[in-house]
């Protein structure tokens, strides 16, 4: 049984090409050494999950897949929930329990140290991750703000009609203006015809969720300088950059950092060209805590998990869940995680028992286990694997103890803590916020020239009519004589009057003198 163990997994788990080695199998409670349990490279891709129940050792298998992954020049991004991944920038210590493991599986433990990047959604505790409201989409913005599907469909709206009229979306201002100004202001009558009316319902009931977050300190995570994906893709001295989000002062939002994750999935999907099949990842992406980004989801939402996940393999990003079951994960998601470390599951409740039956139907029957009492029985670092092999065909289950991580398996030093961030080019480049003219400085012009458009109309109205009498008044006043011309006048007048009177006379004399000369 031992050497056909050994023969099925060796053939199973020995990939073409470079690979990481997750561990050696167990069969009937003893480590098989030479039964050992690898994952292809280029395999990653196909997206994997890592699931157990609390304390059965998932971090550290986060940690173990992202070290080599780094060994092999490979980029990492990870969510460090509770900051205890920062120990990866420190060489572990060496204790009989590490060399033991190290022993068990055919590879000796050696400390090492990787080299790591500090983010936080806080800018608190690493350089400030951001994102602009507009690339963050009306979908995810759905989510965080808890909006029914009516008032979903009035924030697509928005944000049509800011692509369509050249209104960037940076901040939550801009998007609280923009809503403002087509529900009550002057937009409110622009949009009507080819985007719909707003009504005060819904537009009062978005605003307060936004200003409801924004009282929870969320208004940060929005803005510029934003998260440059390419940053994802470092390497130093031929070894993969491990960038950590660091979220333990944003523990209590469990909303807002899984769906800011997802953000950063729809950046990668919308920014990355496509490359088809590597020979290994250009990034592996694990995304922690991922029964969270499920909880309560909207199809809308669901529909964009499952076209990212589904399409970005070809981008040359792989992309791991990790959370307690399976049964977190929505089937639609699920069904296309090719690669799969399942720890120890727990059936203390009927909710486990239920989880653990549905758990074993996704796995196919094993020569070797009984499925059901393998996941129950399975201790701290061990785990179920099955993987894709390099045809995409799902290996042999093997239950497997895992290989040691070499770094800290905790949080590192304050020291060192402080030392990555003040040496970091993230810190330097993304500490200072830039403020642009934006949809909100945009829309307040707007509006002030339509307030002097619409004074100016008013005082216009408000100025009096010139009448009838005014304007012959005004041409009487424009014949008006000076005083030379109205002396002449009056002496012409008077020539004309008394030169009438002496022609009178002189008519008279003649007419007397005719009449006596006839007498």
């Amino acid at each position: 049984m031992r050497e056909q163990f050994i023969e099925k997994v060796s053939t199973s788990y020995k990939p073409k090409g470079a690979f990481i080695q997750l561990g050696s199998g167990i069969l009937n409670g003893e480590i098989v050494t030479e039964a050992k349990v690898n994952l292809a490279l280029r395999m990653m891709n196909r997206h994997g999950l890592i699931a157990g129940a609390t304390g059965t050792g998932k971090t550290r298998t986060l940690q173990l897949i992202a070290e080599q992954l780094s060994d092999a020049g490979v980029p990492v991004f990870m969510l460090d929930v509770k900051g205890d991944l920062s120990g990866l920038a420190e060489p572990g210590k060496t204790n009989e329990a590490l060399l033991e493991r190290g022993l068990a599986v055919g590879v000796p433990f050696e400390p090492a140290a990787f080299p790591v990047e500090l983010f936080s959604l806080s800018g608190k505790l690493g350089a400030p991750m951001r994102l602009t409201v507009g690339d963050f989409g009306p979908v995810l913005l759905a989510r965080i703000l808890d909006l029914n599907d009516t008032q979903s469909g009035v924030l697509s709206a928005i944000f049509k009609y800011a692509q369509d009229t050249d209104l960037p979306l940076v901040d939550l201002d801009d998007l609280k203006k923009l809503l403002s100004y087509l529900s009550n202001g002057a937009g409110a009558a622009e949009i009507k015809d080819d985007y719909g009316r707003i009504s005060s319902a819904s537009s009062g009931a978005i605003l307060r969720k936004i200003v409801a977050i924004e009282q929870q300190g969320v208004s940060h995570l929005f803005g510029e300088k934003e998260f440059d994906i390419q940053d994802l893709f470092g390497k130093v001295d031929g070894k993969g950059v491990i960038t950590l989000l660091n979220i333990a002062d944003v523990q209590d939002q469990p909303l807002l950092f899984s769906t800011f994750l997802l953000s950063l999935l729809a950046q990668l999907f919308k920014k990355l060209p496509e490359v088809g099949d590597l020979d290994q990842p250009k990034l592996v992406f694990f995304f922690d805590e991922a029964h969270l980004l499920f909880n309560g989801a909207s199809k809308a939402f669901l529909s964009q998990i499952e076209q990212i996940v589904r399409l970005i393999r070809s981008k040359g990003v792989g992309v791991f869940f990790c959370t307690q079951a399976a049964t977190d994960i929505a089937e639609s998601v699920l069904g296309q995680l090719g690669n799969r470390v399942q720890h120890a599951l727990r059936a203390f409740t009927p909710n486990d028992a239920e989880n653990l039956r549905k758990t074993i139907r996704t796995y196919p029957t094993s020569d070797f286990y009984a499925i059901d009492k393998i996941l129950t029985s399975l201790g701290t670092g061990q785990a179920l694997i099955t993987v894709l092999n390099d045809k995409g065909i799902p290996t042999e289950v093997v239950a497997t103890h895992l290989v040691p991580a070499r770094a800290i398996m905790g949080a590192s030093s304050a020291e060192t803590y402080t030392r990555i961030l003040e040496e970091s080019d993230a810190t330097r480049k993304y500490q200072e916020r830039i403020e642009r003219r934006t949809a909100s400085e945009i829309i307040k012009e707007r509006q002030q020239k339509q307030e002097a458009d619409l004074a100016r109309e008013q005082m216009e109205k408000s100025l009096p009519k010139p009448s009838a009498g005014s304007k012959n008044s005004s041409s009487s006043r424009s014949r008006r004589q000076t005083p030379l011309e109205a002396a002449q006048t009056t002496a012409s007048r008077t020539l004309a009057r008394e030169g009438t009177k002496l022609l009178g006379k002189i008519a008279n004399g003649l007419l007397d003198m005719f009449l006596k000369k006839r007498k």
